[in-house]
């Protein structure tokens, strides 16, 4: 059980345990494996699917009878569309990958589209097994999305207001697409990063791009403008109606007043006409004179009247 150097050959018995403890590393090694928390293991035996395990340690059956495929299914991947991302960090730098980015517009015109999609692993088994060539496939699939959305637009419109309604159909084309193929992702973001139009016109592009910014700014502007103002001229003209209304009613009772006050008096009058004459003419009379102080009346039919002055009353 020993080596005998003299001999120049290794015991039988050595050779045994050599054996047996290969065998157990390799036992060891192929029957244990360990999964990621941001990871899901997809289980085959003999290459057919038997389930998924989730994080933790895990015992498989060794020697390739058992073998798993892990999937990251929590992180958010990425792929880039025009360019590339050679050097992240605070000073990032780029490369320009234009074979792919450059399209015809509906109104054909040229235009440099970059654009990014975002998705996450939903269905690790689908994702393992459905599709060979996925990540070609989600570029396939993208860039298909993308030159069908721009060629059904007119340029200004893909530099404008409809960048928002591309992303929002792309994604929905996309996850579709990706459902049918049963890819086992769920494509969560679209995002249009550089809409350029060809060098040679991209100054007048981008002087009628501002214009149509300003245009869009004035037109807030008098909105604003038109809901500041309306609503108080309605309001004006709501409390003008109330008090013209309230003059009418005020008018038309005390008319009616005057009217009933009339026929009240005219009644009377038919009835005793010399009376109702006096009294109205003494109500005359009493309302010319009800603000006047120190003054006699004098008929002036009265004979041998000698009038005389209240000098009692200086």
């Amino acid at each position: 059980m020993k080596f005998n150097p003299a001999k120049g050959r290794i015991s039988p018995n050595m050779i045994i345990i050599i054996i047996v403890g290969i065998l157990a590393l390799i036992l060891l090694g192929t029957s244990v494996f360990i999964v990621d928390q941001t990871e899901q293991a997809v289980m085959t035996r003999f290459g057919r699917y038997t389930n998924t395990k989730g994080p933790g340690l895990h015992f498989k059956l060794p020697f390739g009878i058992d073998r798993n495929y892990t999937v990251n299914v929590t992180t958010v991947q990425t792929q880039e569309f025009g360019f590339r991302t050679m050097r992240s960090g605070s000073f990032p730098t780029y490369s320009s990958q234009t074979t792919e980015s450059v399209m015809l517009t509906g109104d054909l015109n040229i235009v440099d589209v970059e654009w990014i999609i975002q998705y996450r692993v939903v269905d690790p088994r689908a994702w393992t097994f459905n599709v060979n060539e996925r990540v070609a496939t989600i570029r396939d699939v993208s860039r298909s999305a993308i030159n069908m959305l721009v060629g059904d637009r007119a340029i200004m419109d893909i530099m404008g207001i409809e960048r928002s309604a591309i992303e929002e159909a792309g994604l929905a084309f996309m996850n579709e697409t990706f459902r049918g193929y049963d890819l086992g992702i769920d494509v969560i973001a679209v995002k249009l990063q550089n809409v350029t139009p060809p060098s040679g016109v991209q100054e007048a592009f981008e002087d009628v791009n501002k214009a149509m910014q300003d245009q869009e700014r004035l037109i807030n502007e008098g909105q604003q403008a038109y809901n500041e103002e309306i609503p108080k001229t309605r309001g004006e003209v709501r409390q003008l109606l109330q008090i013209a209304q309230g003059y009418a009613t005020e008018r038309v009772n005390r008319a009616r007043g005057d009217v009933a006050r009339f026929n009240s008096v005219y009644n009377e009058f038919r009835n005793s006409p010399e009376v109702t004459r006096q009294r109205l003419y003494y109500e005359m009379i009493e309302e010319v004179f009800q603000n006047e102080k120190d003054m006699t009346i004098i008929d002036r039919n009265l004979d041998n009247f000698l009038p005389m002055m209240n000098l009692g009353g200086r």
